[in-house]
């Protein structure tokens, strides 16, 4: 609730009405791109500009992202001179970009203002930085209109309150992005899974299941040449889901305040027909928490084909492309390369949206809801 008010308070700070909907999109930003669109349509609300530069993850270990309103013959982001001044002056804010420099002279000689400021007709520069706990994160700068002239005290209140919002949708941004990357290595880490597996939350709706547990489901239901025919992804068998209930009653019994079980066996369900087919259920506490409800991990196994392997990384791959067309194998192939919409279109001669409605069938076709995972699946 602290929290909620605070950022209420920096909310009704700022006055101008032309500024609601620009930080409703930037509170909305769920990527660089869309947050260095918002970040365009705020400051271009809110200043007389000439030029507006982002970059983002200052770290050694991850590349660079720069963003720009202007192509420059030199880099918009003096790196030395911010480097010298936050080495005495740390974790600054809001600062001029000429106080990196030890006076004008210096200033007018710097690459920064060749580079960035006269190829612009500006008069002036201020950058916006954003701290983490122990290194800068991101770094706006703006390149003030001489027709703007300086800058007024009102102008640099409102700077501020601007950069409270910019701080709190990146720490939003970045909180989506640790959230994508564990996703996506958990979703890389299930590919991998030589068996057919599924992950259930603790209300048996289902977190996860890689192609392999689909085509297996079919094949529990309907048998071998039944699963053939089978386009979209079968339900779970009802007497693995009915275990699952049976697991889940048991566990609530032996923890009635939700601490976990110490010891918790494992459960195996055969088909009731066929016993070269099995699911093997495990309760698994995902949650880093030691009250937090367990997950259901369910593995299924052909013993009568485990031996020879069918649910390989290369087969399934294999199979995924036959579900497609000439045409579409060869745009998701393009996909996998990482070309974006535009660079497809060119390569293979087509307009940019017959390559969306082909990439759009390529979704449908294969399950899958981005180019990321289009891109797992292929591999």
């Amino acid at each position: 609730m602290k929290r909620r008010s605070k950022e209420t308070a920096s909310l009704q700070s700022i006055s101008d009405p032309r500024l609601e909907k620009p930080l409703l999109h930037l509170h909305a930003a769920i990527d660089a791109d869309s947050f260095w669109q918002a970040v365009q349509d705020v400051i271009g609300v809110a200043l007389q500009t000439r030029f507006i530069g982002l970059t983002l993850q200052h770290s050694p270990i991850s590349p660079r992202i720069a963003r720009s309103t202007a192509k420059l013959p030199g880099s918009f982001f003096p790196i030395t001179p911010v480097e010298k001044y936050f080495d005495t002056h740390p974790r600054r804010h809001v600062v001029f970009i000429s106080d990196f420099f030890s006076d004008e002279r210096h200033f007018r000689r710097s690459s920064f203002y060749r580079g960035c400021v006269v190829p612009t007709n500006g008069r002036c520069a201020i950058g916006l930085f954003f701290w983490g706990a122990r290194r800068l994160l991101a770094a706006i700068v703006v390149v003030r209109s001489a027709k703007g002239g300086a800058l007024t005290a009102g102008e640099l209140k409102l700077i501020r309150h601007l950069h409270a919002q910019f701080q709190t949708a990146l720490s939003r941004l970045r909180s989506l992005e640790r959230e994508r990357v564990v996703r996506v290595a958990l979703e890389q880490f299930m590919r991998r899974v030589p068996l057919p597996t599924i992950l259930l939350r603790w209300n048996l709706r289902m977190v996860y299941r890689n192609q392999a547990a689909s085509e297996f489901c079919a094949v529990w239901q309907r048998g071998s040449s039944g699963a053939r025919v089978i386009k979209l992804k079968p339900p779970l068998p009802p007497e693995v889901l009915n275990q699952c209930r049976v697991l889940k009653k048991r566990w609530e019994q032996l923890s009635p305040l939700g601490i976990a079980p110490v010891h918790f066996k494992d459960e195996t369900v055969w088909h009731p027909t066929r016993h070269d087919l099995r699911a093997t259920i495990s309760l698994k506490q995902i949650g880093s928490a030691a009250v937090a409800r367990p997950q259901f991990l369910i593995e299924f196994e052909n013993l009568r084909e485990s031996g020879a392997k069918r649910y390989q990384t290369s087969g399934a791959s294999l199979s995924h492309l036959a579900r497609l067309t000439s045409r579409e194998q060869n745009l998701a192939r393009l996909v996998c390369d990482g070309h974006s919409n535009q660079e497809i279109a060119d390569e293979s001669g087509l307009s940019l949206e017959t390559v969306k409605k082909h990439l759009h069938s390529i979704f449908a076709k294969l399950e899958v809801p981005s180019r990321s995972r289009l891109m797992t699946l292929m591999r």
